[in-house]
């Protein structure tokens, strides 16, 4: 529970480009909670990102900054890699977690998280992704009501052209041992489907490494790229349907037509999710017709101030631990799949959703 003063004293690591495009806004916006903190990779970049969102207090290492008692929360804006050690040290301290997605590098990472969170009464949360909010309200709301039926197939698509240059250096999210298993987009829409369909069972993958070698990042000799520009899977879901996933970086035009479409016994939807357009088809229709989100459906980024009020009520924000841990456990069987050859069957291991979790406030 939060302590008598019940101010959220957030310190920050790794202020980086997800932090100023939402979440130093989301946070500075909300009453009851100050910035006090930052730390980032190194000391030029700490006190730029102090300078530029006026954060009075600086720390040489994330390690000071957790262990300093100016803060009761934590917001981890790194690279996957350094997910878990913050995340256990944080906890470890006492300190409520935000954690920027994707969670962690692997599944063992992201269970050493979840664990450490359902041992401590702190409140966690994961960045959510910002594909579905448009419509998710309406989509779920349809498919409580059964507008499509039993699902038959899913159609996951998302294609740009992101990494179809080659002579650019290499990113990060290519390399391994900064990224884990975490490929494209997988995550994300993994997570997007486990929140509208649940889970799969079973999963088969090929990828293509289109540009295999990179220039460095640090412009010194080429660098061998870890991850796959493009990967198709195909997934047997818990609730009977097969779903096909289909990703690329190298898809040039390809963004236009990315969305999530499910076919049903008694019905379509279609959701572009870039533009944020659902379009349907029930019974002996045969054209697509446009499904209007309203506004009192339409969510919001509300990120920030959903982790504050989950922090306040005691209790875990949504996304939370436990859905990090199925995305992540989902993302690192279509890597096992495509790198093996052979169809990974899921869970890993036998786990029950804890009530925390079904009871997680936000998105």
């Amino acid at each position: 529970m939060m302590e008598t003063d019940d101010t959220v004293r957030v310190g920050i690591v790794g202020a980086g480009g997800i932090v100023r495009q939402r979440h130093y806004p989301g946070l500075s916006k909300l009453t009851g909670v100050e910035l006090v903190s930052v730390a980032n990779s190194s000391p030029e970049s700490t006190q730029r990102a102090a300078a530029e969102f006026s954060i009075p207090q600086t720390y040489p290492s994330w390690q000071d900054l957790v262990a300093a008692d100016d803060t009761n929360a934590i917001v981890i804006g790194t690279q996957p890699y350094l997910h878990r050690e913050i995340t256990v040290a944080a906890l470890d301290a006492g300190k409520h977690v935000f954690c920027q997605a994707r969670m962690a590098m692997d599944y063992q990472d992201a269970k050493a998280m979840y664990e450490r969170a359902l041992a401590s009464d702190r409140t966690t949360m994961l960045c959510p992704p910002p594909h579905y909010m448009d419509g998710d309200t309406t989509i779920r709301r349809l498919l409580r009501q059964g507008y499509v039926g039993p699902v038959y197939n899913v159609v996951v698509r998302s294609y740009n052209d992101t990494f179809l240059d080659r002579d650019a250096p290499i990113h990060w999210r290519q390399i391994g041992h900064i990224s884990g298993f975490n490929t494209l987009e997988v995550g994300m829409l993994t997570e997007v489907l486990h929140r509208w369909l649940g889970y799969a069972k079973r999963v088969t993958a090929q990828t293509l490494a289109a540009i295999p070698e990179r220039p460095s990042a640090t412009g010194a000799g080429r660098s061998v790229v870890d991850r796959p520009d493009a990967l198709t899977a195909v997934a047997e879901l818990e609730n009977g349907g097969v779903a096909t996933f289909l990703f690329s970086g190298v898809a040039r035009g390809g963004a236009d037509r990315n969305s999530i479409e499910i076919y049903g016994a008694d019905g379509a939807l279609r959701y572009n999710f870039g533009a944020g357009h659902l379009y349907g088809m029930r019974g002996d229709e045969t054209e697509w017709e446009d499904i209007p989100v309203t506004e009192a459906e339409k969510r919001e980024w509300t990120a920030e101030a959903d982790w504050a009020a989950a922090i306040r009520a005691g209790q875990w924000g949504s996304p939370s631990f436990w859905d990090g841990l199925k995305y992540m456990e989902a993302t690192e069987a279509i890597f096992r799949a495509a790198e093996t050859g052979r169809a990974q069957v899921l869970p890993f291991e036998a786990l029950e959703q804890p009530a925390r979790a079904r009871a997680a406030i936000g998105m």
